[in-house]
Order: structure tokens, then C-alpha cells, then sequence
């Protein structure tokens, strides 16, 4: 299958790197989102699961691996690179398919640009209502007492080591996931390839998504909806379920849940989010 890698250069002078697998097919392109804020794309192995459908694009939020920006963050200049990116793509419309942040992302983006939207799957996200609690109790019934402790201490350093950051990485990340010991593995490995983290990038688009929650926009949002949206998420995700339950009936739209599955349900569960990811793209969703 044909990987292409370019550079999309912005209207404020930012680069974004973006990437692109399969082939053209007649029918609008899918643009996967990745999560963080702060991190660089991780969805490789989602997008190698549908580009025989149709083309996959994904790429580095500015700030991130191999879009470095220097400047600060506001949620509507990234919904400006999307449709700026479309446009470098030649690219009317697309299918977008955000995890985690990057569910917020399409979101936002839908209500800013819905006639470019033809389709929107949510992927474990976006998390509306008062979930943090939630979320944070269920990663404290995850770690122990010891880890907790450690994970505290480390969020205190002012600067911290190499090792150090991917310690406290692997302690932020293992309990997105229902089996703990797989899940330690998993943060391990994310916490050394998916870096550097930009923490300020994710402080600032943290502060304008509370600033400017998207909450306020569900009724706005509902308005705009392309006709095939789809929920998906991890019926074992930290973040509750039930928060994803109720955005779904102010929607009005299906929500898919993955029995097992954490925060990354293709980790967990690869054929059952693969079935749902391919029915959707196919017009199935």
C-alpha cells in the first residue's frame, strides 16, 4: 500500500507534516485526529486497518513531532489547520475519525466547517459533563498506594530526567487500559515513542477547552451533524462510559461500546473496533 509524507506549510507560517496511505477511490479521504494535546500522531496501525478503503490522512498538530511550532496554542488556529490541510489535500470534504482530543477537535471542526465534514466517528471521546471525577477515581482503584505516591512526586519536579519521564508517562498511561499488566506494557512503549510531549501545548488548549467548553455547543453541534456519525467507546476507558452515554443521547446519535477495552480500544480489542471502523467508512455507520 503507497505511503505518502509531505509538508503543508500554513497561513501563519507554521509547517505541518502530514501523512497519507492508500489510494484514491472517488470518495471523500478519512483524516484521523490524535489525541493528546501535546503528543505526535500515534495512528498508524488505525489508519493501516481502512486505507484499502479509501485514503487515510493523519499528521502532527503543530507543536508536535514533526510539525515544531513555537507560539501559543488556541483551539480555533487548529481547526484552521484542518481546513487548511483539506485544502492542501484538495480535499472538499472527509470523513473524520478523532481519538481522545482529537474527538474535540472534529467536533469543534464540524461546527466551524460542517459542509466539510461527510462523516464523524468519535473515538473514546469527547468527554462532556462533570466525568473527571469519575475518572479520577478509577485510576486511584488502578495504581496502588506506592504508584500514586510516585506519580505525585514526579508531576512536582520542575524539570525531570529522561528516565524520569518516561516513569511518569508509563504511571499517567497504564491505567487507560482494562488489563493492567498488558497496559503497563503499552504505556511503556507509548511513553518512549510518542515524545516529546509538549506540555505547554496541552496546558493551553487544556485552558481554552475550559474557557470554552464544548458542552456549550452540543445543541449548536447537533444542528450541523453530517447524516452518518457514530460514537465509539471503551466500556473499561477510566473516563466514564456513561459520560459518552449521555453526549450520545443529546446528539441524538449511535453509541458503539467495546466490551474490555480501555482508553485505545484497537489495542484491546483489534477485530471488533477494525469491524466498526471499516463499517463506517463504508457508509455502514
Amino acid at each position: 500500500m503507497t505511503e505518502k509524507q509531505g509538508v503543508a506549510p500554513m497561513t501563519d507560517a507554521a509547517r505541518i507534516h502530514w501523512t497519507a496511505l492508500g489510494e484514491r477511490t472517488g470518495q471523500p479521504p478519512v483524516v484521523l485526529l490524535h489525541g493528546g494535546p501535546g503528543l505526535p500522531d500515534y495512528l498508524g496501525p488505525v489508519a493501516a486497518t481502512i486505507a484499502d478503503l479509501a485514503p487515510v490522512y493523519r499528521y502532527d498538530q503543530r507543536g508536535t513531532g514533526r510539525s515544531p511550532w513555537l507560539g501559543r496554542h488556541a483551539l480555533a488556529r487548529h481547526v484552521a489547520d484542518l481546513a487548511e490541510l483539506l485544502d492542501a489535500w484538495e480535499a472538499a470534504s472527509a470523513v473524520l475519525i478523532g481519538h481522545s482530543y482529537g474527538a474535540d477537535l472534529a467536533s469543534r471542526f464540524c461546527l466551524a466547517h460542517p459542509d466539510r465534514v461527510a462523516g464523524m466517528l468519535l473515538l473514546c471521546g469527547p468527554f462532556v459533563g462533570d466525568w473527571r471525577a469519575g475518572d479520577r477515581a478509577a485510576r486511584d482503584r488502578r495504581m496502588s498506594a506506592a504508584q500514586q505516591s510516585r506519580l505525585r512526586a514526579l508531576l512536582g519536579l520542575a524539570r525531570r530526567t529522561e528516565d524520569q519521564e518516561v516513569e511518569l508517562l508509563t504511571l499517567s498511561w497504564f491505567t487507560d487500559h482494562a488489563d493492567p499488566e498488558r497496559g503497563w506494557h503499552w504505556a511503556a512503549q507509548g511513553a518512549r515513542q510518542r515524545r516529546p510531549v509538549n506540555w505547554v501545548m496541552n496546558r493551553e488548549l487544556g485552558e481554552a477547552g475550559r474557557a470554552d467548553p464544548l458542552d456549550q455547543h452540543l445543541d449548536a453541534l447537533r444542528r450541523c451533524l453530517p447524516a452518518r456519525v457514530e460514537i465509539l467507546g471503551g466500556t473499561e476507558d477510566p473516563r466514564p462510559l456513561s459520560a459518552l452515554e449521555a453526549l450520545a443521547l443529546r446528539l441524538d446519535v449511535p453509541l458503539t461500546r467495546v466490551d474490555g477495552a480501555g482508553h485505545e480500544p484497537w489495542l484491546e480489542r483489534p477485530e471488533a473496533v477494525r469491524e466498526v471502523l471499516r463499517g463506517f467508512v463504508r457508509g455502514r455507520g
